[in-house]
């Protein structure tokens, strides 16, 4: 069982493979009027996760909890080129869901070629049901490596939402909360939004291709 285990490790790509292969299908399939975008979702929770909070000294302190803990799931993805931001709010993250959010992205890109995705192998992505959908509105999904969230925008966008807007302080109802974190990820400048995402780092991952392969639009 160790060699078989061995044997696969081995015969994994590494992520620096991965990434190669990643820019390289980009470059050999990208036509004018395409759009890269990232997506991902993150869920949200009425009772946030406690980060911070303070106590008289010598007393313990009180935090007041509802009993329930409803959710959302906020679906959503980051325009590489323009910082563009679309999110969609469900309450599951099943099929019907990532597909309605591929409608939702190619209503918002009415007029753009085919949409690139970058995302995880998320069963709801890879079932046949949403890959034929995607294929009949001109979208490709270009899959990150496994285990590598510090590749995706998107999630390091999410990593800050639930920083700045989903922690500490339960919100009035969970609709409150995700339309609060919603309105966070959309009002963002493309400067900020950039910024948040690591897309402005000069160790982003894509940021050659993202200089020198595209030019402005």
């Amino acid at each position: 069982m160790e060699a078989a285990a061995l044997r696969l490790c081995r015969a994994r790509a590494s992520p620096a493979a991965e990434k190669g292969g990643i820019t390289r299908r980009l470059k050999a399939g990208w036509h004018r009027g395409d759009r890269l975008l990232c997506l991902d979702w993150t869920l949200l929770r009425l009772f946030p996760p406690l980060r911070a909070t303070w106590a008289l000294k010598g007393a313990q302190a009180v935090v007041p909890i509802t009993g329930r803990n409803a959710k959302r799931v906020l679906f959503g993805g980051i325009d590489l080129q323009s910082a563009r931001r679309v999110v969609l709010i469900r309450s599951h993250a099943g099929q019907a869901d990532a597909q309605a959010f591929l409608r939702t992205l190619r209503r918002r890109y009415r007029r753009a070629g085919w949409l690139w995705l970058l995302t995880d192998r998320a069963s709801a992505h890879t079932a046949p049901q949403t890959q034929a959908l995607a294929a009949r509105l001109r979208i490709r999904f270009v899959w990150l490596p496994r285990q590598a969230p510090e590749l995706s925008p998107m999630d390091q966008l999410w990593r800050e939402l639930k920083r700045l807007v989903a922690a500490n302080r339960q919100a009035a109802s969970i609709d409150a909360l995700a339309a609060d974190a919603a309105a966070w990820v959309l009002t963002l400048t493309p400067q900020q939004a950039c910024r948040k995402a690591g897309m402005a780092s000069k160790h982003f991952w894509l940021r050659k291709m993202l200089q020198n392969f595209w030019r402005p639009t």
